[in-house]
Formats: structure tokens, C-alpha cells, sequence
């Protein structure tokens, strides 16, 4: 049935929301749903995946190539009936002046009939501008409908739909009334994750109810079913791991404080010879049998409590690294080894393997993409390969207290914030911990590093 692109006038105009919508309403009929996020971001994918029953994959210009963005999609779009693409910030928003890197270029790339939501709250005759100026700024970008969102009733809603098909040719995919049971608890990075939230389902199942109503979901589907086909290129099919490749078994820390992780990088681990061993670090009393662990990011500072009374775990964590265990440990996993966890007047244990404290500030202290320099003390080996720039990203309201000047990195920072403004990634015997989350696609294929460390570590 093709795929489609959800995009919007600007950032918070509801999109992600619809989509999720969307997704549940498709997979309830029956459809098997493919769901995409522009961008970096884990929070959205995590709630899109779990409505559409799918791991949602990202699809971002910062670490990958035109090339690898079209072979991805072209790849998972195989034996499913929907691509949903969900994009982030507006249409056209990008830093660059020419917006090569924005939604609207993204959608060209992949062919992808666009979708514009607009949060039409308090608006009225005005509506028709904006998407004709939409619709002018670039003809090549095929715009095919408009949903509008937070509409505040049935006379908004009639105004509202006679402007657009009065001055417009797009047609009105949909009317999304304003109702406070629409819209997911917010945090200082998004919207809630959907790993914290014990009435996640309930929530989804809302969203269907009101989306599946207030959309034309069989016209949403007949533009979709309009995009072309993006061909898979056969040299672009993954090479698995040789047969007498040593498998390792990797913990990897999975609970109400740590969840981000992407679930392409999760495959590749397994494919490259991994057995991946969830653990819980707020719940569990201790680690499991594992070769190595990859402590991702999260709300650490949302489940300190938790975390700093589950002692023998902090104490597991701390032994295990102490006794040479290879460790990746981004962003909350950098914060969760650390001497303390500080939140306004709250303090809380942590693992003590960092010998710095973390603190909790009301602004990001770190946010958007990075490139990062590897050091001659990057721990994992290079396959062949010398020293290479990585192309990753940040977002973090944490800062490390008074980093140690003892500290050695892995990185240094060209662009972005790190630890200390210059420096990513403390190397600490066998442990890697840094504030950027990085991604094996592009050059950096950190997996398969990562599992050559483990296994050489478990030679030695």
C-alpha cells in the first residue's frame, strides 16, 4: 500500500499524536504498519512502535547517507502493507538555509506523499495563506492533504473546511477536535516515554478511538498506495556473522529509567553474534551472566530513589566494571555510574564507578547533533580501519560536577557540548561513557567495534 509522510506546520502541532493514531487504527484492521521518525529522537519511536505493534526505525541525514535513508526504508518496507513516516520540527524548518537536511527534502528523497497537520487552534481565514504559501514555497514537494488539529468545535470546524476548499485544492484529511484526554504527559525532553508509563495502552487506544473517527483513514490509505515503490539494492543486504564468530552475551539495562535505545542498533548486535540479556537496574538484585553491558539512555534522575535503594545492583554494576567488564554506558547509563545524582535538593547514591557527581539543570546542558574525534584512547578496535570522525547526537539536562582532570577520553568534541565542552567518553579500565548517543549506521557501526572489545576482553 505504499508509504505516506506525517509533517507539519511547525514543532508540537500535534503530529506525533495522529500517528500514533494512525498506527494503532491500521494494525486493529488488520494492516501490518511500518513505522519511520525523522531525526534522532527515541521518545516518539518508542510510543510509535508500541501502537504499531513494530520497532520504529529512525531516518536521519546527521548519520547517514541519501543512499543508506533509501535502502533502509526500502528494507523494512518488505512483507509489510504501510510505511509511516513521522517527521520532526516543521516542513520546511532546517538550520541550513537551503534545507537540505528538512522534512520536506526528506520526503522527496523517499518519494513520500506528504501529509501536513496543522494546529489550527484560534485560527480561521488565515488557514488559507499558510497553505498556499506551503504549497508555492516548493511545487516539487508533493503536498496531498491537510489534517487539521485542535479544532475547537462544529463551527470552527465548518469555517475551518469551507476556507481550505474555498483558496486550496488540498483535501481535509481529517478534523482532530481539542480534547485534553489527546495529549501525553510531557517531560523536559518530550513527551513522557512510553516504557515509564504504566497506562500506555489506555492511552494509544484513546488516541485510536478519537483519530480512527475524526479521520478519513480509507483516503489516507489511497494516498499512500500512490507512492512509488523504492527498489532494495542487493549489495545493501546485511552480511551475517561468519559462523565461527565467538557469541558473547551483553546485559542490557531495560527498565522505567532506561529505554532509549534504537532498535536497528539492538539487531545488529544480535546479528554480529550477541545475545542481548535485559536487566533492571531499579529492579533486579544483581547482574546477570553477561560478557559485557550497554547501559542506555533514559530518566535516570525520574527513578533515582529506586535506583540508589537497589544497592546490590549498584554494587554488582561497580564490581563487574572494577573487574575489567566491558562497559558502553550513554548518556543516563553515564549518569546512573556516577558518585551521586543530584536533583534541586535531592541526592542520591549512584554506582561510584565515575569518581564525579551528575547534576540535574532546568535547561539542556547539551542538545542536537555532535561530531566527535576519536582520541589514540578509543578502546574499541578498528577493524582496519584508522581514527575516524563519529556523527552522533546529545540531549541532556545533566552536567558532570567538576569532571576529574584525570579523565581520559575517547573524544574529542568538534561539535557540541560532551563532558566538559571539549571531551566525550571516559575511558575507565574497560568502560566507555559518554554523553552522545551514537548510532551503527553510516561509518560508525559502533556494534561491531563494541563486541570486538567484548570478545577481546574475554580472551584476556
Amino acid at each position: 500500500m505504499g508509504h505516506l509522510y506525517i509533517s507539519a506546520a511547525h514543532k508540537s502541532s500535534g503530529k506525533t499524536t495522529l500517528c500514533i493514531g494512525l498506527c494503532r487504527e491500521l494494525k486493529r484492521r488488520g494492516l501490518r504498519v511500518q513505522p519511520f521518525k525523522k531525526g534522532p529522537d527515541y521518545i516518539d519511536p518508542l510510543w510509535l512502535g508500541e501502537a504499531a505493534g513494530r520497532p520504529c526505525l529512525n531516518l536521519d541525514f546527521h548519520t547517514m547517507d541519501r543512499g543508506e535513508i533509501r535502502e533502509t526504508l526500502a528494507a523494512e518496507l518488505e512483507g509489510v502493507d504501510l510505511g509511516l513516516i513521522e517527521g520532526n520540527v516543521g516542513l520546511f524548518d532546517a538550520v541550513d538555509l537551503d534545507g537540505h537536511n528538512s522534512n520536506a527534502e526528506m520526503a522527496k528523497l523517499i518519494q513520500a506523499p506528504v501529509i501536513l497537520v496543522i494546529d489550527a487552534e484560534g485560527m480561521g481565514r488565515g488557514i488559507a495563506p499558510l497553505l498556499l504559501g506551503y504549497q508555492a514555497f516548493d511545487p516539487a514537494l508533493p503536498i496531498a492533504g491537510v489534517i487539521l488539529n485542535r479544532v475547537g468545535g462544529v463551527r470552527h470546524e465548518t469555517n475551518l473546511r469551507r476556507v481550505v476548499e474555498h483558496y486550496t485544492n488540498l483535501p481535509v484529511l481529517g478534523v482532530v477536535h481539542r480534547e485534553p484526554g489527546m495529549e501525553i504527559a510531557q517531560r523536559h525532553l518530550g513527551l513522557m516515554p512510553s516504557n515509564e508509563d504504566d497506562a500506555a495502552e489506555r492511552h494509544i487506544e484513546a488516541i485510536r478511538a478519537r483519530v480512527a473517527e475524526q479521520t478519513d483513514v480509507a483516503r489516507i490509505l489511497a494516498i499512500a498506495a500512490q507512492a512509488p515503490a523504492i527498489a532494495r539494492s542487493a549489495a545493501a543486504e546485511p552480511v551475517p556473522p561468519e559462523a565461527h564468530e565467538t557469541r558473547v552475551r551483553i546485559g542490557v539495562a531495560r527498565d522505567q529509567a532506561f529505554g532509549f535505545y534504537y532498535p536497528d542498533d539492538l539487531r545488529a548486535l544480535t546479528r554480529e553474534g550477541a545475545e542481548l540479556i535485559s536487566f533492571s537496574p531499579c529492579r533486579d538484585p544483581e547482574l546477570p551472566d553477561v560478557d559485557g553491558l550497554f547501559i542506555g539512555g533514559g530518566f535516570p534522575e525520574y527513578r533515582m530513589r529506586e535506583l540508589e535503594a537497589n544497592r546490590t545492583m549498584r554494587a554488582s554494576v561497580a564490581d563487574f566494571i572494577a573487574s575489567g567488564g566491558p562497559v558502553y554506558a550513554e548518556c543516563g547509563g553515564l549518569m546512573y555510574l556516577a558518585r551521586e545524582l543530584r536533583w534541586g535538593d535531592e541526592r542520591a547514591a549512584m554506582c561510584g564507578v565515575l569518581a564525579a557527581d551528575v547534576a540535574m539543570h532546568p535547561r539542556p546542558q547539551g542538545r542536537g547533533y555532535v561530531t566527535l574525534r576519536e582520541t589514540p584512547s578509543a578502546p574499541w578496535p578498528h577493524a582496519g580501519t584508522s581514527p575516524q570522525d563519529l556523527f552522533a547526537h546529545e540531549f541532556h539536562h545533566s552536567a558532570v560536577v567538576a569532571p576529574d582532570a584525570g579523565w581520559t577520553y575517547a573524544y574529542r568534541v568538534m561539535r557540541g557540548t560532551g563532558v566538559d565542552g571539549h571531551h566525550d567518553g571516559i575511558v575507565h579500565n574497560n568502560l566507555l561513557a559518554s554523553y552522545a548517543h551514537l548510532r551503527s549506521v553510516g561509518g560508525t557501526r559502533w556494534t561491531s567495534r563494541f563486541l570486538a572489545h567484548v570478545r577481546g576482553c574475554r580472551q584476556s
